[in-house]
């Protein structure tokens, strides 16, 4: 079975939408330190970009259960491109400051809570139900090639070139995205509740969503398991970049090589995720999942060395790759549509906030104990996460988690 052109016309906008990601990724950090050499005001344009998602994910949930995901779509990325033109203009007159800068991520950043969660949304109405993974593993390796390949390299070396290139390439590939969208027929992606015919009422409101979650055993104990996966995951990625530095004496380059090898991991776990569950087998794919992503930074406890650095970073963007498409595809299939949009952005919230409080952990951490901490650290809640995924799942029943 294919996945259909309407599929890979969405495919293509989600795919745009994250390289300007990418770009903008870039982009940011090295306008801030243009701007300011203070590290403290350059890392609060990092964290005004992250920010949002604690702020108004939520409530992002709630319109995406209440609204047309092709008008959210289109309108998110239009207001994204307002906001970026607006950022340019400011630059090309020399106006630009850093609470400018700061305020228009944080802007991008609630345009992009709303574009996310309504996008998950979507891929259950384009496809037929058998190819959920596969769709799924195409988004996500669009995700990591846009986020972490290309879009990072074009974004800063198109402010080598120009400080305003990166932001109006951004707007250039969000109006090609809302393009695409408005391809969409328009019927296919109406409000799910003006969808739902059949069936009791779901209930509104943001709480309404969060109790859904709060009782349904697999999904929660699948969201908290993964979230400690972030925790863990955060904790020792948070100090590689001093890791590759002080024990492997690899630098500056050595770490962007890491990185890249890491993405070609990443890449590489979503392609192939769908062939790993073979529609059965959710259950014992995230557990491996777990594992290999969590428990495998441990090696450099034993072997701090360049060969034993590769095998992590491709094992743990690996195996994130893959829990990613298989926990995409769970929630999926186990919520109900007129609830989908408020527990994927509940459950964004918990995982994206795990992995910030696993970031300053791993870092308070390495300054007690030293460098390899936060690498016992991520074993340790890697062993937790396993052990809360197999009591969650052990009860489910049907092929969903065998």
């Amino acid at each position: 079975m294919h996945l259909g052109d309407r599929f890979w016309r969405f495919w293509a906008a989600a795919t745009l939408a994250n390289l300007g990601d990418g770009i903008r990724l870039a982009a940011f950090p090295l306008l801030a330190a243009s701007l300011t050499d203070d590290a403290f005001a350059v890392a609060a344009v990092g964290a005004a970009a992250a920010l949002p998602w604690l702020v108004t994910g939520l409530a992002a949930g709630s319109l995406a259960d209440r609204r047309s995901a092709r008008t959210l779509l289109a309108a998110a990325d239009t207001g994204r491109i307002v906001v970026l033109l607006g950022l340019v203009a400011a630059l090309l007159t020399d106006t630009a400051t850093l609470p400018l800068v700061a305020v228009a991520a944080f802007a991008l950043g609630v345009a992009e809570t709303v574009r996310d969660t309504a996008a998950q949304t979507v891929v259950p109405r384009l496809v037929p139900s058998e190819l959920l993974e596969r769709a799924n593993g195409r988004l996500i390796a669009g995700e990591v090639a846009g986020n972490e390949f290309a879009g990072p390299l074009i974004g800063a070396a198109l402010f080598a070139a120009g400080v305003a290139l990166p932001f109006a390439a951004n707007s250039a590939t969000l109006a090609i995205a809302v393009l695409l969208v408005l391809t969409l027929p328009a019927a296919l992606l109406a409000a799910t509740a003006a969808r739902e015919t059949d069936g009791p009422a779901v209930p509104s409101g943001v709480r309404a969503g969060l109790g859904w979650l709060a009782r349904q055993r697999v999904l929660r104990g699948l969201m908290g398991a993964i979230a400690l996966v972030a925790l863990a995951d955060a904790a020792w990625f948070a100090v590689f970049v001093l890791y590759v530095d002080v024990r492997l004496g690899a630098g500056p380059l050595g770490f962007g090589a890491f990185l890249a090898i890491g993405a070609a991991g990443g890449l590489a776990g979503a392609l192939l995720a769908d062939r790993f569950i073979g529609g059965q087998r959710h259950r014992g794919v995230l557990l491996a999942g777990i594992a290999v992503t969590a428990v495998t930074p441990a090696l450099l406890l034993a072997a701090p060395a360049t060969w034993a650095a590769v095998v992590v970073v491709v094992a743990t963007s690996g195996g994130f790759g893959v829990i990613n498409v298989a926990a995409v595809s769970v929630r999926q299939r186990l919520t109900p549509p007129g609830l989908l949009g408020r527990v994927t952005a509940a459950w964004r919230t918990v995982v994206f906030g795990a992995g910030a409080v696993g970031a300053l952990g791993g870092g308070a951490v390495a300054s007690w104990q030293g460098l390899q901490a936060p690498f016992v650290l991520s074993a340790a809640l890697g062993v937790m996460a396993i052990a809360l995924w197999w009591s969650s799942a052990r009860r489910g029943r049907g092929p969903l988690i065998a």
